[in-house]
């Protein structure tokens, strides 16, 4: 995007670039204002300047934002499930078989493409350049609630939010066998695993914290009267990657459907009513939902909640399981 402007009033005079910069193009942060003059990006009469330049009357500045060595991501139309929107952020309940944002086999047909589509160029240049408006993720497998920012501030601020771990994460989890206790947190350090660097893994020594509270909503039972599987709602205390997937499988519980980090046991297969085998077989993922979502409004500052109803794969896999 190129924008152009011409100093043309006395009280202008003096002002600092990025200021006088920030005072137009208020979407974009003064930080990411002053990157921009840095890289050369922003020319005053053709000629580079620095973020203290002081303008002068009649000057012209120029403002590219297409920052240097960056592969420029393109809006596509695709159809985006919005909960809630506003003009600074977006809540959408994503399904599963999409990924977030464009990345390494995944560069186009994302969430962060139908934004763009949806927000319009702008969107492009909040936060990262490389996946705009994107504070937290779910798994391309996982179904659920997101938080969008369409503007810098925003994503400051919500990003600051996810790092102190203020934000209300619930996940809907239907796993393999009963998980004993019923109720309670499992607390690791995840890193990449050692063997496989797409996968993550629990340590002793290394990796970040990750924290996961949970509580049994339902054990699923056979016709035999057995337990095969639960549904647990999972509370997160942290936000890792893969970490309600890893948790559960190294507890000895992995979601159904999760052909990562788990297979479905044949004895428990062979087990179930032919429904309930078809419906693990047409699951598009993993058995996770991004249930619930709350936040503080950077804006607004009042909290905002949001619940999304499960998806019906995975209602009809909880009722043929137990049918």
């Amino acid at each position: 995007m190129f924008y152009q402007y011409k100093v043309n009033h006395k009280k202008q005079v003096g002002q600092r670039i990025d200021k006088y910069i920030a005072l137009n193009l208020r979407e974009f942060s003064r930080s990411k204002i002053i990157q921009l003059i840095k890289s050369s990006n922003i020319t005053v009469n053709n000629n580079i300047v620095d973020p203290d330049y002081k303008i002068s009357l009649g000057d012209h500045i120029s403002v590219n934002i297409q920052l240097a060595n960056e592969t420029p991501i393109i809006g596509e139309n695709i159809e985006l499930n919005i909960v809630y929107e506003d003009k600074d952020l977006v809540v959408i309940n994503k399904p599963a078989g999409i990924v977030m944002h464009p990345g390494a086999g995944n560069k186009s047909g994302t969430i962060v493409n139908a934004l763009i589509n949806h927000c319009g160029d702008e969107f492009k240049f909040v936060g990262d350049a490389q996946r705009p408006g994107i504070v937290h993720r779910i798994d391309k497998d996982t179904s659920g609630l997101v938080v969008i920012a369409k503007n810098d501030f925003t994503h400051k601020h919500l990003s600051e939010q996810f790092a102190a771990h203020s934000i209300e994460r619930v996940y809907i989890a239907v796993c393999w066998n009963k998980i004993s206790p019923s109720n309670g947190k499992i607390k690791s350090l995840l890193s990449r695993s050692n063997k496989n660097r797409t996968k993550m893994m629990s340590s002793v020594s290394r990796g970040k914290v990750a924290i996961t509270h949970y509580k049994t909503l339902e054990n699923l039972k056979n016709k035999k009267n057995q337990i095969v599987a639960t549904v647990l709602e999972c509370r997160l205390e942290t936000g890792r990657t893969h970490q309600i997937r890893v948790h559960l499988t190294e507890n000895g519980n992995p979601l159904i459907g999760d052909r990562t980090y788990g297979r479905s046991p044949q004895s428990k297969l062979r087990s179930l009513s032919e429904s309930a085998v078809q419906s693990i077989k047409m699951l598009p993922g993993q058995a996770l939902h991004a249930q619930s979502l709350g936040f503080l409004h950077p804006k607004k500052e009042k909290i905002l909640h949001f619940q999304s109803v499960m998806p019906d794969y995975l209602s009809k896999l909880v009722n043929s399981i137990k049918s």
